[in-house]
């Protein structure tokens, strides 16, 4: 049997969220694969009450998985955090990465719910619940948690690699003295709202970025970073023959100075059918077109010239030499 050299990055249809999942050729593997999950879209149910355009939810869309090899979870907001807790409960994966250090959520405490005062407040709670338990059932099931920051380069198949190109180490200490600052207030005074809220609103900016090499193709995953989050990457960092938008999409998504240092060949918008917080947003899909991008999307919100049809996932496959194809799969 002639063997699969082909990579496939797909896009999962999760609505508003993000769910990435990735198929390597891997000859180490029992089935001559590497399979990896970065993030896992939402775990609401009213996320998925419409399938008119193809949405599922990511562990449904894995059902059939043999095994989990990576997970990466960029942040902690619960469009990309909940699923992915989700599939690792089905699929408990060898390792999780993350910004936080291994052990550090044996340091805090669940929050409930209770004290949130808008839907805001109440999915980023969600999140922080799951954070914990996602890095538990990890380590229950014999897997490893390990932390990464902007200057490690990882292998993760043969001739798959990762550049994590930030946060800074800087940057992920400040993120670990927010959550310790966060969970040493108590819930019940002003303050640990003020300190929720500051958390909730910089999370973006602490993704975890990466830059997937296959070959001579290049892919950059940079979370929920908006374009002020880019500061300090070296602008030959960035260049991407795949780029995902970061943000969903919205205005703070991307400028035209990011775009001419990412020159993607492909663009990809984690955007929802009903374009909620202004995702895929105008001036936002107008710049990745006059940047010269093939624009695709993981759902199907209305975007002026584009026709995009009901889909449960967006697929790019990659070959060695370079070939990249994409395609919805109905």
């Amino acid at each position: 049997m002639k063997k699969d050299t082909q990579l496939r990055l797909t896009f999962i249809n999760v609505g508003y969220g993000e769910a990435i999942f990735i198929d390597a050729p891997d000859e180490n593997r029992p089935d001559g694969r590497f399979y990896a999950m970065i993030d896992g879209g939402s775990a609401e149910d009213s996320e998925f009450l419409d399938g008119a355009s193809g949405r599922i939810r990511a562990e449904a869309f894995l059902s059939s998985l043999p095994r989990l090899d990576l997970a990466v979870s960029t942040h902690i907001h619960e469009d990309h955090l909940c699923g992915l807790y989700r599939v690792c409960r089905d699929h408990p994966p060898a390792v999780l990465r993350q910004t936080l250090p291994p052990g550090f959520y044996r340091t805090l405490h669940p929050l409930g719910d209770a004290s949130a005062q808008n839907a805001s407040e109440c999915k980023f709670l969600a999140a922080l619940d799951d954070h914990i338990r996602l890095c538990a059932l990890v380590e229950q099931n014999g897997g490893s948690v390990e932390q990464n920051a902007a200057g490690d380069t990882l292998t993760l198949a043969p001739g798959l690699t990762a550049e994590v190109l930030a946060p800074t180490k800087t940057r992920a200490d400040a993120l670990l003295a927010a959550m310790r600052g966060l969970y040493a207030t108590p819930q019940g005074i002003p303050e640990f709202r003020e300190k929720l809220d500051a958390l909730d609103g910089g999370m973006n900016n602490f993704s975890l970025m990466l830059r997937l090499t296959f070959g001579s193709v290049r892919i950059l995953l940079p979370g929920d970073t908006n374009r002020a989050g880019y500061g300090g990457i070296p602008p030959e960092a960035l260049a991407a023959d795949i780029f995902k938008v970061g943000h969903h999409g919205q205005l703070d998504g991307a400028d035209a100075a990011l775009l001419q240092s990412v020159r993607p060949k492909f663009a990809v918008c984690c955007a929802s059918s009903d374009r909620r917080y202004n995702s895929a947003h105008p001036e936002t899909m107008r710049l990745l077109k006059d940047s010269g991008a093939a624009l695709y999307f993981s759902d199907c919100p209305p975007v002026d010239g584009q026709s995009i049809p009901p889909h449960r996932a967006l697929e790019f496959t990659i070959c060695a030499d370079g070939a990249v194809s994409a395609r919805y799969l109905p």
